[in-house]
Order: structure tokens, then C-alpha cells, then sequence
């Protein structure tokens, strides 16, 4: 049975790992992460953030409250329950890449011991914990339900969001058996209002790909009518703003240059993957896909069409790119539609310059690479570009100053309610 005397490890030190360990401690449990990344067990053990949303002074308080970090995977032998928080991309077919849950699972295998519970948090497919996690920790001689409790809890993190918390926001677990079950709620229970018990980590694991369809098959309809309402003169933020006074039936959604995140972009493939095995076409889910993926094309036909009337082509324009990070106010890069912007406008011709004070200097990306650092935004840099676009909408920008400096704008995010003959909506 868990209590604070419990040792809990949780495996993934990222965007979700991090501030559910800093949770346990916060509650009084002591907590060692895992991770492969040095640089961010070295980070955590002297008490700083690699993650700015969270800041240094979180790290340094869950230090003093029994969090430290080691990349030595033996010391699973050591904690109550073990929580796998690892990414779950898709590879370069689109199809589901289990390689981090895979080897991580096999990595922890020959420290597990009878008690332990079991945790995956990452975004999978429905059946994941039963038909890759359970076969592999039986392998070893523990059955699940009787020497190890297994279950499934997807996160629910939202990066930045000053709304909500960990504890605020309800906990979906799914066990592999009741006993699993009974014991995830109980781990949970201890860092979490609100849990959400479901009958089975198949329908815990469905239930967060469905959360992450319905934003994602949304996004791709409102960018949908973006296109018709450009074509008719019309202003998609000001419908939207309209049709969200109804106070029933209408859920305000909002386009952009792209999706972004780990989850949005991704998840959706995970179901569409596993549907075939049923024999099943996901239609909506991939026509919200085509839709959204060819945001950032269509943003790039914008700006050509606004620097052609203006004369200019984009090869050769000085185009300066507010905000790199997937959403405003993070410093998150996951799939962010303003890089896919970048590498476009760059094979067209276009020099390429960025402003984003949550990301100084450009980070190292798989697929990404631009060597460039964040220019500081004044009258006169702003001045100098031919074309200023604004792909991720921080609070920190000074909008006014940028339209009164500006030559010509274009806006993917509606920060410019009012009509302006520099400003072109995309």
C-alpha cells in the first residue's frame, strides 16, 4: 500500500515527468527520477530548471524536499511505484513509435520486484499496457495483479497553463485488473483531487486519444472555414468570437499556422494505426489531419501573395518570425508549425531571422536546424525586416510597437483585432 513513506520513481524528465515529481514531493513523498539525459539529472541535483514555464526555484524546493535524478536504472529496485512518463513519436511512416516505452520497460525489467506498481502515462494506443508492458513484466516471474500493479494514467499536462495544476485537474486510471485498479487509484489519490477510475487500460487509453482527437478534429474544422472566410473578406476571429456569446452548443476552437505539441499533432495517428487492424478507416480523423498539416503551406501562399503586391518576392525578403515555441508563454518546441514555417520560407529564398525570449538561442531539433538567436525586438529591427510574421503569440511582445514599426504583418494567431493597411491575416 502506498503512503509517504513510499518511494516513488518516475522515468522522463521532461514536460510531464518534471512537474509530476515536483508534485509527489509536495506532498511529502521522497522521489528519484530517472533519465538518459545527464544534462538534466546534473540540472535537477543542483537544483536548477531546464524547463523555463517551471522555473529554478521549483527544482531547487523539490530538492530540498527529497527529489534527485540519476540515469543509473538499477536504482529501480529501489522505489514503491515507478511511473513512465517517456515520449511516444511517430515514425517516419507515421505510424506509432513505441521504441522509448519499449526500451525503457526492458531497461527497468531485471529491478522489479514484487509490491512495485507500474505506471504508463505516456499517449499510446489502446491496448498498449496489456499487450507490450504485461507479457514483458510476467516474463520476469511477477504476475501482474498479484506481484505488480499495472496501470494506465495518461498525462493531462498542459504546458504553461497558469489555470490549472496537477491536483486540479482529474486523473483517468485503467487498471489491468481490479487489484491494479485499487492500487493506481491509491497512488494517484495521494497527488490528484479528482480520480477517474475506467474499466480497463484500454478504455484509459482510448479515453485520452479521444480527449486529443476531438481538439485536434476542431482545429482542423475552424482552419477549414479560416479559408472560405479569407476567400469571402471575412475576419475568422471575429465569427468566432460572435459564435462564441452562444451560451449553449458552441465550443470556441481557433486556427493557426499548424498544430503543435507532442500530443495534438501526433496522437491521432495512434488510433487511425490501430483501427486498421479492425479493419477500419478513421475519416474524420484524417481529413483533419490533411487539413491541419497544410496550415503552414498555405500561411507561406500568403506571404507570397502580401510581398507580391508589394513588389517583392520572398527570396531575398528579410522575414522576422515572432515566437518558435508550438504555443505562446512555453518554451516547448514540440512540433512547432513555426519552424515548419521557417524551413519553408529558408528553401524559398527568404532570410530568416527570429524573436522568442522563451528560446534565446535556437534549440537542437531532430529535424530542424537553423544557427540563429533570438533577435531583440526594437523599432529599428523591427524596421529592418520586409516581412514580420507572427507564428506564436507570447505575451511578452509589444504588438503596438510592432505594428507602428512594421512594413507589413502577417498575423496566424489574431493578436490584430483592428484593420490595418500592414497587417494581412492568416
Amino acid at each position: 500500500m502506498v503512503d509517504h513513506n513510499s518511494f516513488i520513481g518516475i522515468v522522463g524528465l521532461g514536460y510531464v515527468g518534471l512537474p509530476l515529481a515536483l508534485r509527489f514531493t509536495e506532498v511529502g513523498f521522497n522521489v528519484l527520477g530517472f533519465d538518459i539525459d545527464q544534462a538534466k539529472v546534473d540540472a535537477i541535483d543542483s537544483g536548477y530548471s531546464y524547463i523555463k514555464h517551471i522555473g529554478d526555484l521549483a527544482v531547487a524546493q523539490g530538492r530540498e524536499r527529497g527529489f534527485t535524478a540519476t540515469t543509473d536504472f538499477s536504482r529501480v529496485a529501489e522505489v514503491d511505484a515507478l511511473i513512465l512518463c517517456v515520449p511516444t513519436p511517430l515514425n517516419k511512416y507515421r505510424e506509432p513509435d513505441l521504441s522509448f516505452v519499449i526500451k525503457t520497460i526492458e531497461a527497468v525489467l531485471p529491478w522489479l520486484h514484487s509490491g512495485q506498481i507500474i505506471s504508463l502515462e505516456s499517449t499510446t494506443y489502446p491496448g498498449t499496457t496489456d499487450e507490450e508492458l504485461k507479457p514483458r513484466i510476467e516474463s520476469q516471474g511477477l504476475k501482474v495483479g498479484e506481484d505488480i500493479y499495472l496501470v494506465y494514467s495518461p498525462e493531462r499536462e498542459d504546458p504553461g497553463n497558469i489555470n490549472y495544476s496537477i491536483e486540479s485537474i482529474p486523473k483517468v486510471v485503467g487498471g489491468c485488473t481490479p487489484a491494479c485498479l485499487k492500487m493506481g487509484i491509491v497512488l494517484y489519490s495521494k497527488v490528484v483531487n479528482k480520480i477517474v477510475p475506467v474499466s480497463s487500460t484500454k478504455a484509459a487509453e482510448m479515453t485520452k486519444l479521444l480527449e486529443n482527437i476531438h481538439r485536434a478534429v476542431n482545429i482542423g474544422l475552424v482552419n477549414e472555414m479560416k479559408i472560405i472566410a479569407d476567400s469571402m473578406g471575412l475576419d475568422i476571429y471575429e465569427v468566432i468570437r460572435a459564435a462564441a456569446t452562444k451560451p449553449f452548443g458552441f465550443v470556441p476552437y481557433y486556427p493557426g499556422p499548424g498544430l503543435g505539441g507532442h500530443c495534438i499533432p501526433i496522437d491521432p495517428f495512434y488510433l487511425t494505426w490501430k483501427a486498421r487492424e479492425y479493419g477500419l478507416n478513421t475519416r474524420f480523423i484524417e481529413l483533419a489531419g490533411e487539413v491541419n498539416s497544410s496550415m503552414p503551406e498555405w500561411v507561406v501562399q500568403k506571404i507570397a501573395n502580401a510581398l507580391n503586391d508589394r513588389e517583392r518576392s520572398i527570396k531575398g525578403s528579410k522575414i522576422l518570425v515572432l515566437g518558435i515555441s508550438y504555443k505562446k508563454n512555453v518554451d516547448d518546441m514540440r512540433e512547432s508549425p513555426a519552424v515548419k514555417l521557417m524551413d519553408l520560407l529558408s528553401a524559398k529564398g527568404a532570410l530568416i531571422a527570429y524573436s522568442d525570449p522563451w528560446l534565446p538561442v535556437f534549440p537542437k531539433m531532430r529535424e530542424h536546424c537553423f544557427d540563429l538567436q533570438s533577435l531583440d525586438l526594437t523599432p529599428e529591427s523591427v524596421a529592418l525586416h520586409d516581412l514580420v510574421l507572427v507564428a506564436t503569440n507570447h505575451d511578452c511582445f509589444d504588438y503596438d510597437m510592432i505594428r507602428n514599426c512594421a512594413r507589413l504583418i502577417v498575423d496566424t494567431r489574431g493578436v490584430y483585432q483592428d484593420p490595418a493597411d500592414n497587417v494581412i491575416k492568416a
